[in-house]
């Protein structure tokens, strides 16, 4: 089978943001490393939620649609991120990463139009809080206050996924309803909190809006441990006990991150603002790649990405490095903040190899079983 030659260098632009963004961590946390710009610091955020998870996420909205200008959301999110390392303007990368959400936001809007069902308005719902938390960052607002908006997107958009995976197992209207105004309430927290910046800043010294979107995602992530698939795949053997066993602690993380969310709210306490966006966005988001890598991968590649177990490796780097980095947070320990990131990148650098390698070997094997 041969690689899907349209979508491979979309893959391998989200690939170089990911790398420049965990080169961008690992001096923001402290490695004295040399930056390729001035700005790259500042840079980690939008590489590692516009240029990588984002681009992802367009890539296979695009493949998945079959519409050629599709492809512009992934290439636009991938520039935009890539163009603040070379010192372009931020208000001109953020402009292109902005134009890029617009496209995903109108991807999801006609396949809402053509299957209009809950997890896909949820999904809808996120690619349309990316589109508003980027339009803050155009207008000039620093990283910060448009993270809610980020979290939400990836957030929303991930959980919409797997409410559609819950086709399999039919769910109550109550079980639906709980979902639905768990997302809500993420949604209505992102607005929230926008709207206390532009007045008092904090009501009561309280961002009530950072509080509801909190509250909201981690009532997300005791409906994912509730309710998902997961907790039947990690029965089975092979791929899916794997997906499982990726899903299962990213939904812990997911709730660890939106409680800490909610603490944040009432006030500066910290490192808890660092682990709780670490918490939502390598616990969470990244662990979601790891499991969803060999579904969409083949799917976006067009070449088979055959489960092998050495996969466990790259996950159980990931949660060895999440457990110190957040640990190092909470007690304010800068060792163990350094060496966690240090084994959050490892862990990233060593899901590339293993998914290059395991994408190898698949095609060879196909190949050879081929007539």
């Amino acid at each position: 089978m041969a690689l899907r030659r349209t979508a491979l260098p979309f893959l391998l632009l989200s690939f170089l943001a990911l790398v420049l963004g965990l080169w961008a961590g690992l001096i923001r946390v402290g490695w004295p490393w040399p930056a390729l710009s001035a700005t790259m610091i500042a840079d980690h955020g939008p590489l590692m939620v516009s240029g990588f998870a984002g681009t992802l996420i367009a890539l296979e909205r695009a493949v998945a649609i079959g519409r050629r200008w599709g492809y512009l959301s992934p290439l636009l999110t991938a520039l935009g991120a890539l163009s603040l390392v070379l010192d372009v303007p931020t208000a001109v990368g953020a402009a292109i990463v902005t134009a890029g959400s617009v496209v995903l936001a109108a991807l999801f809007a006609i396949i809402l139009s053509r299957q209009p069902q809950p997890a896909v308005a949820v999904m809808f719902g996120g690619a349309m809080a990316w589109v508003l938390g980027n339009a803050l960052w155009v207008l000039g607002w620093p990283i910060f206050r448009a993270v809610v908006w980020w979290a939400a997107f990836l957030v929303l958009v991930i959980a919409g996924e797997r409410l559609e995976l819950s086709r399999v197992r039919p769910l109550s209207r109550r079980a639906l309803v709980a979902f639905l105004v768990s997302g809500d309430l993420v949604l209505f927290g992102a607005a929230l909190s926008t709207a206390v910046l532009l007045t008092a800043g904090r009501w009561n010294g309280v961002d009530v809006g950072q509080l509801t979107a909190g509250l909201g995602i981690a009532a997300l992530a005791a409906w994912l441990l509730r309710f998902d698939v997961a907790r039947l795949q990690v029965r089975q053997e092979g791929q899916g006990r794997f997906i499982a066993s990726c899903l299962l602690p990213g939904y812990v993380w997911l709730g660890l991150g939106g409680l800490l969310l909610a603490v944040f709210a009432f006030g500066d306490r910290g490192l808890l603002y660092d682990a709780m966006l670490h918490a939502i966005f390598l616990g969470f988001v990244i662990s979601m790649i790891f499991a969803h890598a060999p579904i969409i991968f083949p799917a976006v590649l067009g070449a088979p990405l055959p489960f092998r177990p050495w996969f466990y490796s790259h996950l159980g780097l990931l949660q060895i490095g999440l457990v110190l980095r957040i640990v190092g947070d909470l007690v304010t320990s800068q060792p163990a903040r350094e060496w966690g990131a240090l084994l959050n990148a490892a862990a990233l650098a060593w899901f590339l190899v293993n998914t290059g390698v395991a994408v190898a070997l698949g095609h060879r094997e196909s190949a050879a079983a081929a007539p």
